[in-house]
């Protein structure tokens, strides 16, 4: 089989299984390559006992298990990056405050997200995220329906809790703020 053939008809499948196996947004490069050098080399020895979207989805979450694991190993440099941002831009996506929206909405969701056990965590964003019904997730993941169901519900809740908690912090901090309004005046 054509590793480079390979490589571009399951990249983007490898990069979206990684987003939704816990790996953040900017290690994600780094985890793909790790992904296809585990490829590289077991594809030759790869059997069809299973479908490749099954085995690849199984090698992601292996990565990304091992990135969290030696996540405290490593030190993140915040590259300088500037985003241009067209203030009265001609649509609602070029506003900072927009912008500055959906990123605090993204890191909420990816810091509940971290919270979750990784079998719900998958479960939870691929059906909710990437839209796959039970049955794409027991076909991809190689486990019953019955089992994503479960994890599913389970994770379902646990997404409630924290939203719950979240709004509960929320709700105890503002009533502070809007005691003493001659202070924000």
């Amino acid at each position: 089989m054509d590793f480079r053939a390979f490589y571009d008809h399951h990249v983007r499948f490898v990069w979206r299984a990684l987003l939704r196996t816990g790996v953040p947004e900017h290690e994600v490069p780094d985890a793909v390559q790790d992904v296809f050098v585990v490829v590289h080399r077991k594809l030759p020895e790869f059997e069809a006992r299973s479908k490749i979207t099954t085995w690849l989805f199984a090698i992601c979450i292996r990565v990304a298990a091992d990135r969290r694991r030696l996540a405290h190993g490593r030190y993140e440099v915040l590259a300088a990056h500037v985003t241009e941002c067209a203030f009265g831009g001609e649509s609602a996506a070029d506003d900072p405050l927009v912008q500055t929206a959906k990123q605090r909405a993204r890191a909420t969701l990816e810091s509940i997200l971290d919270r979750m056990p990784d079998e719900q965590r998958i479960v939870f964003a691929l059906f909710e995220l990437d839209g796959m019904t039970g049955n794409e997730i027991a076909e991809l993941l190689d486990v019953p329906v019955g089992t994503i169901r479960s994890r599913l519900r389970l994770a379902r809740a646990t997404f409630e809790q924290s939203v719950a908690r979240l709004h509960s912090r929320e709700a105890a901090s503002a009533p502070s703020l809007a005691l003493r309004p001659s202070e924000v005046l």
